[in-house]
């Protein structure tokens, strides 16, 4: 239930509160003051899509706010939590916000969301009718919808059931149709992977191969260089091999170690200094040592493994040049496209397995798609007869609404069923669709009759109607007011009326109020009591809140709805 609605800078509304609440309430003022932004409101709550033209002239942005109560522990208040709201206790807070720009910013319970979210929360919430769905409910679909409301939770289970079948039957279709179309196609995409694995297999390629053998090439392009460094380096740190008698390193530090040694008597500082040389004299013969094994693992032959290794890198070049990504992706591709080709081989096997699953699901399909038909059949006959009783009560005594079932071949998510709702406006007539048999103020009352009776199976918290009353007067009118006070004993009802015989019967009358100052027109909205009320309702009656006759009629339709609410 909408505890409170707050608008600001929307339309013509400057900026106005509503207090709403339970029951029925009605909201009017004149023509061009602003009631139908009130709709509006409740319809970027909702999630509609945002429209900067609503924007009020001269300001940057629109912003509105509902307050809502529910269920804390309900399936709305799960969403929310989802969301990344939150509630307080069990008050619902929605905004939204449109910048004259058409930037949109939604907040559900505190927290940043997409409008998206708006509207999944919405259709739990508020059921909104305006004059764009009385036209909606002249479309098929919008018919079965409502058929299937009124038919209930048996209705649910069974279309539940019936598109479990449905979605897996169709996706195991439409990769069964791709397999049959394309089957030439993958049959040379599964070749073609056959070669380049055979290709990677065959070069055996290692993770960093080319360039540990990048490194060996430079090695070997370079042996000579390599060897005669090698070679001298040695000689100098040690000379054992040398004709001559050049010191080496390891002779001078040898000679150096001594020089100290025999004067370390005289001086305690010396023996640490000559233990170090003598350090660094193993060391540089252990380097000397390592520079032999280097030299002797020169390979003479150098010029063949050079060869050998060239080879290999120009094998693995040329498997390189067919990946983007290298040598890695090569061995990469291994693994992925022998998964692929693993696919791609057990077609046949796949297409029979589909092939079985789709005939078995069509059958089970078709199946679930009749039981839906048994219950719409049956729930169409109590829908007809439930409305006809509703219409004789809103001034169409001699009208009878008929549900029509009718089978096509084609199988939908929703079944195989097109529903038609017919209007049969007096006894003798032939039922016409909606769109050819009913005005505009008899599709309201169509539509109100509709909601009363389906709201006894499938209530909604709170339904919106915007001028419902549209095309209607009279008694027709009074009678419309019944059965929205009617409907309002179970659920929030808001609407927006220009008729003082609907306003009547409401429990809540809100009047928005234009105001002008010559240039800026702003509206805002007041509750209305006592003689405050009479005068508006004097106003919708003749056009005069202060007539005396004007006024009279009105507190009598007053004292008319609340008798009738109290019986």
């Amino acid at each position: 239930m909408i505890e409170e609605l707050v608008i600001r800078d929307l339309g013509v509304i400057a900026e106005a509160t509503l207090p709403l609440g339970p029951g029925f309430t009605a909201i009017t003022g004149e023509t061009g003051a602003g009631k139908t932004m009130v709709v509006t409101a409740l319809g970027l709550l909702l999630g509609d899509r945002a429209d900067p033209g609503t924007v009020r002239a001269g300001q940057s942005q629109s912003w509105v706010e509902g307050r809502w109560l529910i269920a804390p522990d309900g399936a709305v208040a799960q969403r929310v939590r989802d969301a990344g709201g939150d509630l307080d206790g069990p008050e619902l807070l929605l905004s939204r916000s449109v910048s004259a720009e058409g930037r949109s910013r939604a907040v559900v319970g505190g927290r940043s969301a997409p409008a998206g979210v708006l509207g999944d929360l919405g259709g739990d919430l508020v059921v909104v009718h305006g004059q764009s769905d009385q036209v909606r409910l002249r479309s098929a679909s919008a018919q079965r919808d409502a058929l299937d409301r009124f038919a209930g939770a048996e209705l649910t289970d069974a279309l539940t059931a019936f598109q479990h079948v449905y979605h897996r039957w169709h996706a195991n279709q439409a990769e069964l149709d791709l397999l049959v179309t394309e089957q030439d196609r993958r049959l040379r995409e599964a070749d073609d992977l056959r070669l380049s694995i055979a290709e990677i297999e065959t070069a055996a390629p290692q993770r960093g191969e080319d360039a540990e053998l990048a490194e060996r090439a430079e090695r070997l392009g370079n042996l000579e260089e390599l060897r005669l460094a090698a070679a001298q380096s040695r000689e100098l740190l040690s000379a054992e091999e040398s004709a001559d008698e050049t010191p080496d390193v390891v002779a001078l530090l040898d000679s150096a170690r001594r020089q100290l040694e025999r004067a370390a008597e005289h001086d305690p500082t010396l023996p640490p200094l000559a233990e170090a040389l003598a350090n660094a004299g193993f060391l540089v013969a252990d380097i000397a040592a390592q520079l032999s094994t280097y030299l002797a693992g020169l390979d003479a032959d150098g010029a063949r493994e050079l060869e050998v290794v060239q080879e290999r890198r120009a094998e693995l070049g040329v498997l390189a040049r067919k990946f983007v990504g290298g040598l890695d992706e090569a061995i990469d591709f291994l693994d992925t496209g022998s998964s692929r080709l693993l696919e791609l081989d057990n077609d046949s096997d796949r297409i029979e397995a589909l092939q079985a699953d789709t005939a078995a699901d069509q059958t089970l399909m078709l199946q679930l798609a009749d039981t839906l038909t048994g219950i719409r059949t049956a729930a169409a006959a109590a829908l007809g007869t439930a409305v006809t009783t509703e219409l004789a009560a809103l001034a169409m005594p001699n009208a009878r609404l008929v549900v029509e079932v009718d089978r096509q071949d084609e199988v939908t998510a929703t079944g195989h069923d097109v529903v038609r709702i017919l209007l049969q406006p007096h006894a003798g007539a032939e039922p016409r669709t909606l769109a050819r048999g009913a005005s505009g103020g008899e599709l309201s009352r169509v539509m109100l009759a509709i909601e009363v009776v389906i709201n006894a199976t499938d209530p909604v918290p709170t339904f919106v109607f915007d001028e419902v009353d549209a095309g209607v007067g009279g008694a027709a009118a009074i009678e419309i007011g019944r059965r929205l006070a009617r409907l309002a004993e179970t659920a929030q009802v808001i609407v927006v009326t220009h008729l003082a015989q609907v306003a009547a019967f409401a429990g809540n009358h809100l009047s928005v109020v234009k105001d002008s100052d010559g240039s800026v027109t702003a509206s805002s909205v007041r509750q209305l009591t006592g003689d405050a009320r009479a005068a508006e309702m004097a106003r919708l009656l003749s056009g005069l809140p202060d007539s005396a006759s004007g006024l009279e009629h009105a507190r009598e339709l007053i004292e008319l709805a609340r008798t009738t609410r109290s019986n």
